[in-house]
């Protein structure tokens, strides 16, 4: 290896150069003892070294010289009077013979500009460059005060307790450094301050640079391995220094002693370091831990941060000591909060217990309350649609369809029918019969690929719309009987003889014509139809009520096809719905203004934050990412893809495009509100930034998750209980709940569903946090704070939740489960938050049944799946982290 250059060698040299009023033993040799006659007295003021400006010069007009504090390889340092400004300074001057090398000059501005960078209490503040008559000068924060390294000469060592107190601070500005993207690069005791109050200020940041630069000089007996050998200096390289920094404040001495650097290298290549506790016998254990990996070679093992290590020592709790100093604590400061997050054995086997008994309690709830069940349709989607391809040949458009596709709905007219005409006890059992059906198999077909409009929607029963000729939608009913039949007839006009075979349709349709009388068409069909006839007549299931059945046909086929029964309401009609009284309305239009509202003050608070310097970009950054990718996969997973390439290749591009705004707008609203979470309640954001970092196998993490699952099964139970709720007193049960079928196409749509609900689950999350700290920032305590987001947010829990005609009984399960929800969020943080969105996403009308001999007992498993590996993996994760603490 080469020996250090002269950069290396005058950096080692600054330690007798620091910006403080030192002790005689730490100043110059001529500015400490001046020249001394036989008889004791002092020679004359001539002989006295006052550097090359004597007290009282003044400079630039502006600083007046009150002594020189030092002189080392870097230069001098001078105490000087502002007298602009009226306050003491220090001036820190080249030496003479560099004074005008353009790199060292370089250095110079170097220093200035990473250290101005850096604005926290335990970093030494620097003002500005200036230059007086061809000397060149930085203006610094004076410190009037000692460095720890002439400091230590003195008493050996720190107490225990007090080392501790200072290691907090040169952890905090180190930190602040850090996360200004800030390496040190020579961090030592000469360059660590202990000001006349007692607090720690870190100087001289004339090394520094940002992480992953190559530098080979500082000073080699604080230089990390890899900064030693060449290699890249990162804030781990800086974590290496701070341990051999605590070393000498712990043990009084240094962890390896060499004359040159020679030796250096050899003792730490070949001598291992000797443990702290060998030297000073009474030293707690867990500081020698946090010094011996501060101190490892491989810097992926030592401290991923310098609050990390704040945090390992006893009783370290820095985030409570910078919220009690009035300051924002950084991401990372959160990240290494509080360390008793352990869950005994005892909590999370009941949170096991929890999740197993509340999945029970959901899936046998879900068998009489979820449409699906209730109805149980008897027939999968492949046999279905295989009955369609069957109808569109039999109807002469099979050798027409160049592209098709399918899916599965809920036709809730009969489902309104009986809930409006009858309240009998067991009058949901009237919608589990084969006619009138509730399940429905749309099918479409096309001359030319079918192409919907929106990225973000796969092919649907009227996406494309029914324009061009040759296309048609066949729905069937779950036993496989014709339902419905629409055909764009040519748009010329075609001779031909009109059609007859209309008994086709009725097998079709699995009814006997001779059991109904011609009438006079009475519903217009969505496409032209040259002839158009009718029938009215009964149906077993139904034989109190009559039933319509509507056709048509152009050039001599068949274009319109429907069974009409006074239930029966047009998609084409217009909903009808009551107006809601003027309270409700606004309590609708602030619940629906709600989220935008965040999102667009984030977006304008994002700005200001980027500008300061306060926004967490890499937190922001991430979650941004996991929503985009979460989104695109649910894409690519449960849209109807189409097989011509340059369709397919416009709506990849535009779902990119879609994703890409999702992140980025949660990406402005993460960085304009996370900062004001993490200022008034940075508590909540523990476990998320270490899920962020990279820790995930954290036991903050699976605490929060699990807790997260548990509160969310717990608001699943509720709203899987709200319908057995009237029963109880006498009244009829609500209409069942209906539910997405698409996980009944197939595995690759229940993936996707779940992809997706976990993706609005982390948007949703983040979003109602913010807006929770808003009331703690409004209403200044906790229990005012979390009544009035109670209040606030379950209006937008109830948006859609239950089936309308129980208000009451609505708004206090709303409340239960906001209540839950709010709270968590209170008292448990962000990742929970999430985690319990998830869970009660993820679960919210799953298609879930308990007769796993049906074809539909596989649609539910990912939804299910999900929840118990979520659940069990955070409780994993819990228990080995306790088993961890106990060996420890």
């Amino acid at each position: 290896m080469q020996p250090p250059d002269e950069e290396t060698r005058l950096a080692d040299g600054l330690a007798t150069a620091r910006v403080a009023t030192t002790t005689p033993a730490s100043r110059g040799d001529k500015a400490a003892s001046s020249s001394s006659g036989s008889s004791g007295f002092t020679t004359t003021a001539p002989d006295i070294d006052h550097g090359r400006f004597p007290p009282g010069s003044l400079l630039d007009q502006r600083y007046r010289i009150v002594g020189r504090l030092g002189k080392g390889g870097m230069g001098e340092v001078y105490r000087a009077d502002d007298l602009r400004l009226g306050q003491p300074v220090a001036l820190k001057f080249l030496p003479e013979d560099v004074d005008r090398d353009p790199a060292r000059l370089t250095q110079l501005h170097t220093e200035v500009r990473m250290a101005r960078q850096v604005s926290h209490a335990n970093v030494c503040r620097v003002y500005d460059v200036g230059e007086f008559e061809g000397h060149t000068f930085l203006s610094m924060e004076y410190v009037d005060g000692e460095d720890l390294a002439s400091l230590l000469r003195r008493i050996g060592r720190f107490p225990q307790d007090r080392a501790i107190e200072l290691t907090r601070q040169i952890c905090a500005g180190l930190a602040a450094a850090h996360e200004r993207g800030v390496v040190h690069r020579d961090l030592k005791p000469a360059n660590i301050m202990l000001d006349g109050g007692g607090r720690i200020r870190i100087t001289d940041f004339g090394l520094a640079g940002t992480s992953g630069e190559v530098l080979r000089a500082g000073t080699p007996a604080y230089m990390a391995p890899e900064q030693l050998a060449g290699g890249e200096v990162t804030p781990r390289s800086d974590i290496y220094a701070l341990g051999l920094v605590l070393y000498e404040m712990f043990t009084g001495r240094r962890a390896l002693e060499a004359a040159n650097l020679a030796e250096l290298i050899v003792k730490r290549e070949q001598a291992a370091i000797v443990p702290p506790t060998d030297v000073v016998r009474d030293l707690d254990e867990q500081i020698e831990r946090v010094i011996m990996r501060c101190l490892q070679p491989d810097p992926a093992r030592r401290p991923g941060s310098a609050l990390a290590v704040s945090a390992a020592l006893p009783g370290g709790d820095p985030l409570a000591a910078a919220l009690a100093a009035g300051e924002t604590p950084s991401p990372d400061m959160v990240a290494a909060a509080d360390t008793s997050a352990v869950l005994t054995p005892a909590l999370t086997w009941a949170g096991v217990g929890w999740i197993v008994a509340s999945l029970a309690i959901i899936v046998a709830f879900y068998q009489h309350v979820l449409m699906v069940n209730v109805v149980d349709p008897p027939k999968p989607p492949a046999v279905l649609i295989d009955r369609a391809q069957d109808v569109v040949q039999r109807l002469g458009y099979g050798t027409a369809a160049a592209s098709s596709g399918a899916g599965v709905t809920l036709d809730l007219d009969w489902a309104r029918f009986v809930g409006s005409s009858t309240t009998g006890a067991d009058r949901w059992q009237r919608l589990h019969t084969a006619r009138p059906e509730s399940v429905l198999l749309w099918y479409r077909t096309g001359p030319r690929t079918l192409v919907p409009y929106g990225s973000e929607n796969g092919l649907q029963s009227d996406n494309p719309p029914l324009t061009t000729a040759g296309m048609t939608l066949v729905v069937i009913d779950d036993m496989g009987r014709l339902a419905e039949f629409v055909a764009v007839p040519d748009p010329k006009v075609v001779a031909a003889a009109p059609f007859t075979n209309w008994q086709a349709l009725f097998e079709l349709a699995g009814l006997s014509m001779s059991g109904f009388t011609p009438a006079a068409p009475a519903w217009v069909p969505m496409v032209h139809a040259e002839q158009r006839v009718a029938w009215e007549g009964h149906i077993p299931e139904v034989p109190d009520q009559t039933v319509r059945i509507e056709a048509g046909a152009t050039g001599g086929k068949p274009v319109f096809f429907a069974v009409a029964a006074p239930w029966s309401r047009s998609t084409r009609t217009p909903p009808s719905e009551a107006p809601a009284p003027p309270f409700l309305r606004v309590v609708r239009a602030i619940a629906s203004l709600t989220m935008p509202a965040l999102m667009v003050v984030g977006a304008v608070l994002a700005r200001r934050n980027l500008k300061l310097g306060r926004g967490d970009r890499r937190g922001a950054f991430r979650a941004a990412a996991a929503v985009f990718f979460l989104q695109m996969a649910a894409w690519l997973l449960g849209s109807s893809h189409v097989l011509s390439f340059d369709p397919e290749l416009n709506r990849f591009f535009s779902a990119v495009g879609q994703g890409l705004f999702g992140a980025a707008v949660l990406w402005l609203t993460y960085l304009g509100l996370e900062p004001y979470v993490r200022r008034f309640s940075p508590d909540s954001l523990v476990g998320w930034q270490r899920l962020v970092g990279g820790g995930w196998r954290d036991a903050r993490v699976g605490r929060d998750v699990l807790i997260g699952v548990a509160a969310g099964l717990a608001m699943t139970v509720v709203f899987a209980v709200h319908n057995k709720i009237p029963p109880l007193f006498g009244r009829p049960e609500p209409m069942p709940v209906f539910s997405d079928l698409s996980p009944l196409m197939g595995v690759r749509f229940s993936i996707a569903i779940v992809l997706s609900q976990m993706e609005n689950a982390v948007s949703s999350g983040m979003l109602a946090t913010a807006g929770y700290v808003v009331f703690r920032i409004l209403l200044k305590r906790r229990v005012p704070a979390v009544a009035a987001a109670i209040l606030c947010f379950v209006w937008v829990v109830l948006q859609g939740l239950f089936n309308p005609g129980w208000p009451a009984l609505d708004l206090l399960c709303g409340l239960v489960i906001t209540a839950t929800f709010v709270i968590t969020l209170d008292r448990v943080g962000l990742l929970a938050t999430i985690a319990t969105l998830a869970t009660h996403f993820l679960l919210l009308r799953a298609p879930l049944t308990t007769d796993w001999s049906t074809w539909r007992a596989s649609a539910g498993m990912a939804n299910l799946g999900a929840v118990l590996l979520l659940g069990l993996s955070a409780a994993y994760l819990a228990s080995r982290q306790h088993a961890r603490v106990i060996r420890t």
